[in-house]
């Protein structure tokens, strides 16, 4: 999970490509593993005026913003912390019972610890709620296991995001079970050539290879090329998030059917 726009803990429209809106029950998180290592928000939570990146705290006027939200939006849910956090389980229901009471919009939910949602989900969920897309963020092959976790939930939508993308992934699972994998981000890592959250390598092979492996089954959404491709291809785009400069092969952007 990797964006380049600074976040509110409500914004009502939002400059990240496949979402409409952001809302966050919190702020924070702990990182685990190296996935996470330049996390956007910690970069964001510089010079110590919003938040501490590092201690999850529970937001306060924004709680209930979605039932405030008229119009149908496609919303990022908590895009400063991880919805599935141990430190949110003591109201994480009253943010259920948000969602259920909001079936016109689609409430996006991206997390590092797919091992914990299943414990975590409201009784009523079933084979899952038609308004939630559960997902789950993988950087490198290491993140491959949180995929596993993942395709064996009950969800209306499932899907992965594959940003930052450091390393090669190879998607080196049973075509059964990819049927079960709805929707892939992929996106670069974005940073600072100086100081403490910088970027790593990426390479436009690793984006074909993950468009190869999944497209038979999953809709794609190529997201950013980021800032090390950026530089590499001389693009006027910091991020390298400008569609119109890429290759013609990478300029996908599907949304789940």
């Amino acid at each position: 999970m990797e964006h380049n726009v600074k976040q509110t803990d409500m914004a009502q429209t939002s400059k990240i490509q496949w979402t409409d809106a952001t809302w966050n029950i919190a702020r924070g998180c702990t990182k685990v593993d190296e996935d996470c290592k330049y996390c956007y928000m910690y970069r964001e939570s510089l010079g110590g005026t919003r938040y501490e990146p590092k201690e999850v705290t529970r937001t306060k006027t924004v709680f209930n913003m979605p039932l405030k939200l008229k119009e149908p939006s496609k919303i990022f849910t908590s895009s400063l912390t991880d919805f599935f956090h141990e430190d949110i389980d003591d109201y994480r229901n009253e943010a259920w019972d948000i969602i259920r009471k909001c079936p016109h919009h689609t409430f996006q939910i991206l997390t590092k610890r797919p091992e914990r949602v299943a414990d975590s989900l409201p009784a009523d969920w079933g084979e899952g709620w038609p308004n939630v897309w559960l997902g789950t963020s993988v950087g490198s092959p290491g993140g491959m296991v949180r995929i596993h976790h993942l395709l064996k939930l009950p969800a209306h939508i499932r899907f992965v995001s594959f940003e930052p993308l450091w390393a090669q992934v190879d998607m080196n699972i049973d075509i059964g079970d990819l049927c079960r994998l709805d929707w892939a981000i992929i996106g670069g890592e974005s940073g600072n050539d100086n100081g403490q959250y910088k970027y790593r390598p990426c390479k436009i092979e690793w984006f074909e290879s993950l468009i190869k492996d999944l497209t038979p089954t999953t809709r794609i959404f190529v997201k950013q090329l980021g800032t090390y491709l950026s530089k590499e291809m001389g693009l006027k785009d910091r991020h390298g998030g400008e569609i119109e400069e890429w290759p013609e092969h990478l300029r996908i952007r599907e949304m789940p059917a």
